[in-house]
């Protein structure tokens, strides 16, 4: 984000140099070439396709395991509007209420 917000910076002090320094160009020519700028600071997008896969595990008591195939835990959510909760190792939810009934655990895939 600070690569692209100091470049874009660069291009609007070359833009401003450029229009203090020939007033006879035109808003197409100065359009045209910050176009041309961008397009050879910013990095090629990438073609593929990236997904998140996403599943809720419910569990009795103050612990929700999620699955052992490298899913981790992004969120959490406990019985008894409890809202006190942890991840312990990236993949278990951890209730901080005493008395918890159940416990959510939403495991997400993150792999490229």
């Amino acid at each position: 984000m600070r690569t692209t917000t100091c470049s874009l910076l660069i291009i609007i002090s070359l833009l401003q140099l450029m229009i203090l320094g020939n007033t006879e160009e035109t808003l197409d020519s100065i359009m045209k070439k910050l176009k041309e700028a961008l397009c050879h600071l910013e990095p090629p997008r990438s073609t593929v396709t990236k997904s998140v896969s996403c599943t809720t595990i419910k569990a009795v008591g103050k612990l929700a395991s999620c699955p052992p195939s490298g899913m981790i835990a992004t969120g959490c959510s406990c019985g008894f509007a409890c809202g006190s909760w942890n991840v312990h190792n990236e993949n278990i939810c951890h209730c901080l209420c005493p008395n918890i009934d159940w416990t959510l655990a939403r495991s997400c895939d993150l792999r490229k």
